[in-house]
C-alpha cells in the first residue's frame, strides 16, 4: 500500500471516472485546477510535512487489478486444506487489536476472533481483521449463536472463515450453511456491493467466488451432535467439523473432568466419524490431556493451541 510519501499524486481508475467528470465540470466553483488529469490534489502532497525533504515523493498510481493482486497474496484456508496443509491456529477472545497483530506476527496460519466467549461484537471484530489482514493472517468469526442475523453481520466484514456453535443434527447444518449463501442457495441477506468482503464493492468477482472462499465450520460439542455426527459431516456445504470438548464434558455430566474416560471416548468416536466420511476436515484444540501433537496423529487437520 502507498505510504503517506507517495500521496503526491494518486490516479484512480473506472470507479471515480464520474467523480472526475464532476469535479472537473465545477472546477471553477471549488477552486480545483481546470486541468485535472489524475486527481493531483494539493492536500495530498505532504511537502511541508516532509521529514526528509530531499527524499523524491513517488507518484503512486492505485488500480482494481492491484487491488485484486493484494488478495492472492497468501492462499485461502480452504485450498491450504485442499493441499494437506496441517493449520494451526489461535483463539482471541480480547478483541485486542495488538494482540491479533502479534498473532499475526507469530506465524499462526489463522485466528478464531471469538465472539461466543469474548467480550466483544462486530464493531469490536473489525479492528481485529484489519490487524490480521495486515499480516497476510487468516481470520475466523466464531459466533455467538447460529442465527441468520449473526451469521450476515459476520460474513460482511469479510472473515475466512465462520464458525457456528452448537450444531446438534443435519437440520441446524443446512440451516448454517443456508446463512452463508444469498438467494437462491440460501437466505444469507445481500449488501455484497457495499461492505468489507467484496472490498466495498471494488471486487467484482466477489459474487462468482465467495461460495469456494468461505470455509464453514459446525462446533459439535454434546452428545446429541456427537450421536449425530455422520449426518452433520455429510450436509453439503459444512467444511469443517470443530470439536468441543468442554461443553461435550457438561453434556454429558463431567463438567469439571474433560479427560474423563467416557468423554475422550466420545471423542474418539467423533472423530473416526468425520475423518471416514471424507467430506468435511477435522478441527480442535489443545487440551491439557490432549496436546497439539497427539491432535495431529489422530488427524486433525486445524489445531489452536492458544487463547489470547
Amino acid at each position: 500500500m502507498a505510504s503517506l510519501l507517495q500521496l503526491q499524486a494518486v490516479s484512480f481508475s473506472s470507479s471515480s471516472c464520474s467523480l472526475h467528470k464532476t469535479l472537473t465540470a465545477q472546477a471553477p466553483n471549488y477552486g480545483v485546477h481546470s486541468r485535472i488529469s489524475s486527481f493531483h490534489f494539493s492536500f495530498l502532497r505532504p511537502k511541508s510535512l516532509t521529514p526528509f525533504p530531499n527524499v523524491k515523493l513517488l507518484k503512486t498510481t492505485v488500480t482494481a487489478a492491484a487491488r485484486d493482486d493484494t488478495s492472492s497474496f497468501q492462499p485461502s484456508l480452504k485450498p491450504r486444506l485442499k493441499n494437506g496443509e496441517a493449520l494451526y491456529g489461535i483463539f482471541l477472545l480480547s478483541f485486542s487489536p495488538t494482540l491479533a497483530e502479534i498473532a499475526g506476527l507469530a506465524g499462526y496460519d489463522f485466528a478464531v476472533v471469538d465472539m461466543e466467549h469474548g467480550h466483544g461484537g462486530i464493531s469490536d471484530a473489525l479492528p481485529c481483521l484489519h490487524a490480521l489482514a495486515a499480516t497476510s493472517t487468516a481470520a475466523i468469526i466464531r459466533l455467538p449463536e447460529s442465527s441468520a442475523s449473526w451469521a450476515k453481520k459476520a460474513l460482511d466484514l469479510g472473515p475466512q472463515g465462520i464458525m457456528f456453535p452448537m450444531i446438534d443434527d443435519a437440520k441446524s447444518a443446512h440451516e448454517a450453511v443456508s446463512y452463508c449463501r444469498f438467494p437462491p442457495s440460501g437466505i444469507r441477506g445481500s449488501a455484497h456491493p457495499l461492505v468489507r468482503a467484496s472490498d466495498y464493492g471494488t471486487n467484482a468477482g466477489y459474487i462468482s467466488t465467495y461460495e469456494e472462499n468461505l470455509l464453514i465450520m459446525c462446533q459439535v460439542e454434546s452428545e446429541a451432535a456427537v450421536k449425530n455426527i455422520d449426518e452433520i459431516a455429510a450436509v453439503d456445504g459444512i467444511d469443517c467439523i470443530q470439536m468441543g470438548p468442554l461443553d461435550l464434558s457438561a453434556s454429558m455430566g463431567y463438567l469439571w473432568d474433560p479427560g474423563h474416560k467416557k468423554v475422550r471416548a466420545a471423542m474418539d468416536e467423533a472423530e473416526k466419524s468425520v475423518l471416514g466420511s471424507g467430506k468435511a476436515y477435522l478441527s480442535g484444540f489443545v487440551m491439557p490431556h490432549d496436546g497439539a501433537t497427539a491432535l495431529r496423529q489422530r488427524g486433525y487437520h486445524m489445531v489452536s493451541g492458544a487463547a489470547a
